[in-house]
């Protein structure tokens, strides 16, 4: 058994990473590990944070101990959780790297922790080198990469661009399945949830929407008459974190409104189940990408998926097998929707079973745990 300890973003916190994490947490519970997070008390300031809240509305997780400890911008809050994870000595701790302007913070307390000679520090890097950059990014990210003993990437791309800055130890790792939101549900009884015509044709696009995920080039694809003429309806299921304006204004000058559905709130936990399960394909229209948590999500519920050939999207979606890969060209995108229904979702399906079997929590732990006795 080891003593673990996850630092990343947790509940209270709300999105996809605080979801992985606790998800991580459970599978090394159930290896018999023992296992807390250390989360954020602030994990952005105001300014930094596109989105409404950084909080969730769902309960706490009743099985996880996490403890509500870090302030990203506060230096002595990091000397104080520095010194009380040093103290503790973990055998293991997991941090997740997303963000360069978590650098100084991070890089600062596993400074402090490396010191106790006991710890090892295992990263998890989202990204090394951030969509959208900004001044500091590769020193901060050098700042923190100097305690780390060992890395997990979820992707070539990132893995490439660690490789930029660091020979340290290193291994890609699939990014697990997002098996934590429940199971897919029958079809028709997900549309009724959602109020959705039970017949008609749905594709989705699902997450956070910011620049790098495409969304106006889809929605450029939805104006073209291929696509007009052909009934079907784009179900964009997450919330704004740009100005929105763009958008609308794609929308009003090529009268989109009917071909859409906006649920563009934060998607719940609890809901997420019925996003995916009602759509009839995933569409991922990145214009660049290191990975994307939405694929490993579409491989749970089984959802056909068109990702376009950028980063290191393709190397997790076989084409013609598991779904299809487009240009991030409008063009390219409207072409591979209608070939996607030409197909039919149950040409996928048997692919998307064998696929998925790749995707297990226990492939990242035992990689984690691998790395901490290098």
């Amino acid at each position: 058994m080891s003593r673990i300890i996850i630092i990343g973003p947790a509940h209270p916190l709300r999105g996809g990473l605080a979801s992985f994490n606790e998800r991580l947490a459970r599978q090394f519970m159930s290896e018999g590990n023992e296992v807390s997070i250390y989360t954020f008390s602030l994990q952005y300031p105001g300014f930094l944070f596109p989105g409404t809240t950084q909080y969730s509305t769902e309960a706490a997780p009743n099985d996880i101990q996490i403890k509500v400890a870090i302030n990203s911008i506060n230096p002595f809050n990091w000397f104080i959780v520095g010194n009380e994870l040093k103290r503790a000595k973990p055998d293991i701790i997991v941090v997740r790297y997303w963000l360069p302007v978590m650098g100084p913070c991070l890089g600062t307390i596993l400074r402090i922790v490396s010191a106790n000679r006991h710890t090892r520090i295992i990263c998890i890097a989202d990204n090394i080198k951030p969509h959208e950059k900004r001044p500091g990014d590769v020193a901060f990210t050098k700042y923190f990469i100097k305690p780390i003993h060992a890395f997990i990437t979820m992707s070539e791309k990132v893995l490439a661009d660690l490789r930029s800055l660091t020979l340290k130890p290193a291994q890609q790792v699939v990014h697990p399945l997002y098996d934590n939101f429940g199971d897919a549900l029958p079809k028709q009884v997900a549309r009724q949830h959602l109020g959705l015509d039970p017949d008609e044709k749905v594709i989705l696009f699902f997450g956070f929407i910011r620049h790098y995920k495409g969304l106006d080039i889809l929605l450029q694809a939805m104006a073209l008459p291929s696509l007009k003429r052909s009934n079907i309806r784009l179900l964009i299921a997450g919330e704004f974190y740009e100005d929105r304006k763009r958008y609308d204004d794609i929308i009003a000058q090529n009268d989109l409104s009917a071909q859409l559905i906006l649920k563009t709130d934060f998607i719940p936990d609890s809901e997420v189940k019925y996003y995916l399960s009602a759509a009839d394909f995933v569409i991922q229209p990145y214009r660049n990408a290191t990975q994307s948590g939405v694929t490993p999500l579409a491989y749970h519920f089984e959802k056909p998926m068109l990702v376009t050939n950028v980063g290191g999207l393709p190397d997790l979606v076989p084409a013609n097998k598991v779904g299809l890969v487009a240009e991030p060209t409008p063009d390219s995108i409207a072409i591979n929707i209608l070939k996607l229904y030409e197909l039919g979702e149950h040409h996928f399906l048997p692919h998307l079973r064998e696929e998925k079997k790749k995707y297990s929590w226990n492939n990242l732990t035992s990689s984690i745990i691998r790395l901490s006795s290098i």
